[in-house]
């Protein structure tokens, strides 16, 4: 009995002579499928590098444009009373609820904008990280109404802004000089 050796490779993609010819179509299809896969892999990782952080800056810039929006209009907006009671608690009642509700109006207003621009974006940046102390302490001033019994409405309202946090971070990252690269 002999055992025969695997055949390699040629740089063709077809196999040593002495192959059957069975077996070198489906390879050399296979191979041909791995390289166009490759080469597509390779497209859509450079695509995204280049394009998904100005793509989520603009994105956040559209949400707190929107949401600063909304607190113009009273009534509009679903976080107006938490947004108004937890500035009005943060500033020890310096600042009542119905003029911080205009307050933050304005400043997401603002961030939005220079989020979407990019026109004075390292001010906008840290407008934003101030708005994240507030957007983020209604979870340590009113947990109790916010996850009391079972997560309410507002406490997942205020806790999908983990994810604006964890955007913001890369944003600013990248604003204040870090690149994403390829490896090679």
């Amino acid at each position: 009995m002999s055992v025969s050796t695997p055949t390699h490779r040629t740089t063709a993609g077809t196999r040593a002579p002495g192959a059957p010819a069975a077996r070198r179509l489906p390879n050399a299809l296979a191979e041909q499928v791995a390289l166009r896969l490759d080469v597509a892999v390779t497209a859509l990782a450079r695509f995204l590098t280049r394009w998904s952080v100005p793509a989520l800056r603009v994105a956040l810039g559209l949400v707190f444009l929107g949401f600063g929006v909304l607190k113009f209009f009273p009534g509009a907006s679903p976080a107006e009373e938490i947004a108004g009671r937890t500035v009005e608690t943060l500033t020890l009642g310096f600042v009542p609820a119905t003029t911080a509700v205009v307050l933050v109006a304005v400043m997401e207003t603002f961030i939005g904008l220079t989020l979407i621009s990019g026109r004075l974006l390292r001010v906008g940046l840290v407008a934003l990280a101030v708005a994240m102390v507030g957007i983020l302490s209604p979870v340590a001033l009113f947990g109790d109404e916010l996850f009391g019994h079972g997560m309410t409405l507002l406490g997942q309202y205020v806790l999908k802004d983990v994810v604006l946090v964890a955007g913001a971070a890369v944003v600013a990252a990248v604003a204040l000089g870090a690149r994403l690269r390829l490896e090679a």
